[in-house]
């Protein structure tokens, strides 16, 4: 339930379209929910303005139809992260409706209409073709959180003349998300290059001595650029929600 849902139930007991005692079921569950196998937390979008994600990676089949079913039942969008292809096909037979990215593994449920809600457009940068599953469960979950969204994939700074070609569309966004890995070297071009949020992205791609992203991870918290933020290794979805926290309008 987000905050126009309870606000719809509310004027809706007000006119008298609703009893009482179907306002309190309805909200019942709103708090959180155990279905058996999860505690779900259907306040969240109320608390946070962005409804609970579902990690798939350590799940089983079974555990997340149940959790993806029940959260179907109430309405909202749903956003599933970490996904395999065998989950994501077991989830497609039960919500056929669903959509499954298999660069991101991600798999998505629009029950409600996505809108807008930020303040300006995200933009999510690529260092290489090899980064773009983390880039892609960035720019995926943030259209889940209701943002306008732009990528460019492949502006690594082994050839940064490709990244200065795009010049005008960084300085149009209003937050930039720069996921790479090797040294992790973008984030502070790109981060000398603008005035607005620069949230950084290291990832595992690289060799030996890239010791799994933790030298990119290094390097991007030693940025000489001043204001880039750094997120953990491989955490599209968390760049995500920051970026929606930094974007989102406000009343």
């Amino acid at each position: 339930m987000n905050i126009n849902e309870l606000k719809n139930l509310l004027s809706a007991l007000q006119d008298g379209d609703l009893t009482v005692e179907e306002g309190v079921e309805r909200l019942r569950t709103l708090p959180f929910e155990d279905v058996g196998v999860a505690l779900i937390d259907h306040h969240r979008a109320l608390r946070q303005g962005i409804p609970e994600v579902v990690l798939g990676e350590s799940k089983t089949a079974d555990q997340l139809a149940t959790i993806v079913g029940r959260m179907v039942e109430h309405g909202g969008n749903i956003l599933v992260t970490r996904l395999s292809e065998e989950k994501a096909g077991r989830l497609s037979d039960h919500h056929p409706d669903g959509s499954y990215d298999p660069v991101a593994r991600t798999f998505s449920i629009v029950q409600s209409p996505l809108e807008d809600l930020g303040g300006g457009k995200v933009l999510v940068i690529c260092a290489g073709t090899s980064d773009l599953p983390v880039a892609r469960e960035a720019a995926n979950s943030a259209r889940m959180f209701n943002n306008r969204v732009e990528e460019l994939v492949d502006v690594g700074v082994a050839g940064i003349h490709r990244l200065l070609a795009h010049t005008d569309t960084l300085r149009e966004a209003a937050v930039i998300i720069v996921v790479a890995g090797m040294e992790g070297a973008l984030p502070s071009v790109v981060g000398g290059m603008v005035d607005i949020p620069v949230i950084a992205v290291p990832t595992s791609v690289g060799y030996g001595a890239s010791f799994n992203g933790l030298a990119a991870l290094l390097g991007m918290l030693n940025s000489c650029a001043g204001g880039v933020t750094v997120v953990n290794i491989d955490n599209g979805f968390g760049a995500a929600f920051a970026a929606t926290r930094i974007n989102r309008k406000r009343p």
